[in-house]
């Protein structure tokens, strides 16, 4: 448990002082930066997915449109 702690105590040391050296670069809030990384992320996977749902739904109207049509002669 103890290996646990100390990697998480370091990355909350060292990451989120990305955050706070990004912050005083730009002269922004830290609290501003923490949350438009968090909404970025939020926006990134939903953009995938959307890609995703889209890609489902060309493959599904090729598959109808394409279907094998069976033959006259096959009756």
């Amino acid at each position: 448990m103890s290996l646990v702690y100390n990697i998480r105590h370091y990355l909350e040391r060292h990451g989120f002082y990305v955050s706070s050296r990004l912050a005083d670069r730009l002269g922004m809030r830290v609290k501003n930066v923490r949350l438009f990384f968090i909404y970025v992320s939020f926006a990134t996977f939903g953009v995938g997915f959307a890609i995703y749902l889209t890609l489902a739904f060309w493959l599904r109207l090729k598959d109808l449109v394409y279907a094998k049509r069976t033959s006259v002669f096959d009756l």
